[in-house]
């Protein structure tokens, strides 16, 4: 059975999503940005910030459902300049133990102004 989850302490979707679907022991966590989570108003102005941010929004979905870090075993990045890559993946690398989960970052356009994106997929237990 799946249940939808979103944290208070994360934007709420803005379309016909939910942030967080949880089905046995896995966890889905749609995108989230550097968004603040009661404007939605894109927060940082380097990609350092706004990675800081995006993973906060990440951690904070993860928890609703009682998953942490530990439990992410894939990410996918998405970033507006891939010329900011070593920057993020600096801030990115601080968030997750080793093993680090599986990741595919890729360039994109964004919108709503942000510069970065992620969604994860965690298992529990």
């Amino acid at each position: 059975m799946k249940e939808a989850f979103c944290s208070p302490d994360a934007p709420s979707p803005m379309g016909a999503y939910s942030a967080v679907i949880k089905h046995g022991n896995w966890v889905f966590v749609s995108g989230v940005g550097p968004e603040d989570h009661v404007t939605h108003a894109a927060k940082g102005k380097t990609i350092e910030e706004q990675t800081r941010f995006a993973l906060d929004n990440l951690l904070a979905q993860l928890q609703a459902v009682g998953a942490n870090a530990e439990d992410v075993v894939k990410v996918n990045a998405y970033l507006k300049d891939l010329d900011g890559f070593a920057r993020f993946n600096e801030v990115y690398a601080t968030c997750f133990p080793d093993p680090k989960p599986a990741r595919t970052t890729v360039g994109c356009d964004l919108i709503n102004g942000i510069m970065i994106e992620m969604d994860a997929i965690a298992v529990l237990g």
